[in-house]
């Protein structure tokens, strides 16, 4: 599926009728596609922090499960996406890198929720971002890359990580800005539930 943003949205001027912003972030394992799905559905020319690669990380970056990968976020990608006239999404994709998650705590303040990107091939590389998440308090939603040879079903995924039943679980190709757009939805509408929630428990 064609991943490429025409000129025109990168252009997007962020509406006048824009009443509320939402702080989102992206978090996962390296290489689950954080970077690709900010991209994707991003309104704007997204800011990112990708550099290449070096000999420098050999032992260090656990590259297993995607090796021919050549770039790694360094810092974070940003990106902005308008759901509706009043309600306009900023998206924070962390890195996956080990040894760039003492960035994620900062990136974690003032965000209302949170996606976390899973690949099931690599599922073990979820549990920090989850664990981060809980510690923070931080309501998130999580979203399976379908990555070629994924084999693994919804339900096998939210077992292996142990996933409260209200959390939701959703299919995506983050390479879709559609895909990749509903799960900024999905997300939306799970904090939407929480808040109402909470308000009837009050």
């Amino acid at each position: 599926m064609d991943s490429t943003i025409s000129d025109e949205t990168t252009r997007t001027p962020l509406p006048s009728t824009a009443m509320e912003g939402l702080k989102i972030v992206v978090v996962g394992g390296f290489g689950v596609g954080k970077t690709t799905m900010v991209r994707s559905v991003s309104e704007i020319r997204p800011l990112n922090t990708e550099e290449t690669m070096t000999q420098a990380g050999l032992g260090i970056d656990n590259t297993g499960g995607v090796a021919d990968k050549t770039t790694t976020t360094v810092a974070f990608d940003f990106g902005r996406i308008s759901l509706s006239e009043q309600l306009v999404l900023y998206l924070f994709g962390a890195p996956g890198q080990e040894r760039f998650w003492f960035l994620w705590d900062r990136l974690f303040a003032g965000t209302l929720g949170a996606v976390v990107l899973v690949d099931t091939r690599r599922l073990e590389d979820s549990w920090y971002a989850i664990d981060r998440l809980e510690h923070h308090g931080t309501p998130f939603i999580v979203a399976r890359n379908n990555f070629p040879g994924a084999q693994h079903g919804l339900e096998e995924v939210r077992d292996a990580l142990t996933l409260s039943p209200d959390v939701p679980l959703i299919d995506c190709d983050a390479r879709s800005r559609e895909s990749a757009k509903n799960v900024l939805i999905t997300l939306v509408n799970h904090l939407y539930a929480l808040s109402s929630a909470r308000e009837t428990a009050s």
